[in-house]
């Protein structure tokens, strides 16, 4: 009879793991959080946000880089990856686009793992500069530090921190390390290389400013070449989730399991993303969706919520600031529709009256 019984205990306990887990997930893989939204929830909130936005024509794509400026404007493509490794994606999640700028949150990451949260904070910074991303004066106004790793002098700054004997190094440890966040390989998509090398100047001025400062701390056009391959990173939309997801779920990735990123960097790196995640944008992002997000001229957006996962989309178009116009909008409902404001009781499962 006790056999029996504990037979039945093991049966209903595989009935449940059966209606509850959709797909195989790896033994290392996180729980869900307790208030994350349903699978069904999700998805139906998705495809509203697919089906409202994907006739959207506003912004413009980025023009200063030219391989940028012949990509597709009417490309469009959404997924989400949770920290249980459930995915959903959908519209062209198989196009691959150059990272950009959105390279720097995981090059900030590199960074703090060979020296820790508190150097990087010294050497680049963590604070908004007030300026644009590319901007000389915001060099000269900041004495100490460059203001935060994704302003491009301060992720000049980040790249130059990375060890390595030669540029080589460097760039393939940069590579290993994004691959690892993406869960899968990911390829230096050459063309946007070319093209971003031979119009980047302004990023040599940069890094030899920073150099008349000392506040960069390897070879400054080095450390530019090597920065210019990171931004030229070829992701798809599924692949950037599962990088942001690797971010919600405390550094490891949901995927493969692998600790990629410390736990306890995890909170700089998502406070930076709140701060300057967006441009000039980044004030209005955080007033109106709440969340730790970052963008790149390439058009994609990922934004994190931690504990639950990553939301990633991708259109070319900008706005003046250099930022997704759909992306920012998709992003803005599925986070207001589910509920994950960072700032919002809601989004720990209070509700208001």
């Amino acid at each position: 009879m006790l056999r029996k019984r504990v037979q039945m205990r093991m049966l209903v306990a595989l009935l449940v793991v059966m209606t509850f887990v959709s797909a195989p997930l790896p033994a290392l893989a996180q729980k869900t959080s307790p208030v994350a939204p349903s699978k069904a929830q999700v998805e139906a909130v998705v495809r509203e946000a697919y089906e409202k936005f994907k006739s959207d024509t506003n912004g413009k794509n980025a023009d200063y880089i030219p391989y940028l400026a012949q990509v597709d404007s009417k490309l469009f493509g959404i997924a989400i990856v949770t920290t249980d490794n459930q995915v959903l994606s959908m519209g062209d999640i198989d196009y691959s686009f150059s990272i950009q700028s959105i390279s720097k949150v995981f090059s900030q990451a590199l960074a703090m793992e060979e020296h820790g949260p508190q150097k990087v904070f010294e050497k680049v910074g963590s604070e908004p500069t007030g300026r644009a991303f590319n901007s000389v004066f915001a060099v000269a106004d900041m004495p100490t530090h460059t203001g935060n790793a994704y302003v491009n002098a301060g992720a000049i700054a980040t790249v130059s921190l990375i060890s390595g004997a030669t540029a080589d190094q460097k760039w393939n440890k940069i590579l290993d390390f994004y691959s690892r966040a993406a869960g899968e390989k990911l390829k230096l998509i050459d063309e946007v290389y070319k093209s971003e090398a031979a119009t980047n100047t302004g990023n040599k001025a940069l890094s030899m400013l920073l150099a008349k400062y000392d506040r960069i701390y390897a070879d400054p056009f080095e450390s530019v070449d090597v920065y210019t391959k990171q931004c030229s990173v070829g992701v798809n939309v599924a692949q950037l989730a599962r990088m942001g997801a690797t971010l919600a779920n405390n550094g490891k990735n949901p995927a493969t399991g692998e600790q990629v990123i410390k736990s306890q960097n995890i909170p700089h790196i998502l406070s930076t993303m709140i701060m300057a995640g967006l441009y000039d944008g980044s004030g209005g992002w955080a007033w109106h969706v709440g969340l730790p997000a970052k963008s790149g001229v390439g058009g994609g957006i990922v934004a994190v919520v931690p504990g639950k996962g990553a939301i990633a989309v991708f259109a070319p178009p900008l706005d003046e600031a250099g930022n997704s116009v759909k992306a920012q909008k998709v992003i803005e409902y599925v986070a207001n529709r589910l509920d994950f404001n960072l700032f919002s009781p809601r989004s720990v499962g209070l509700k208001g009256e």
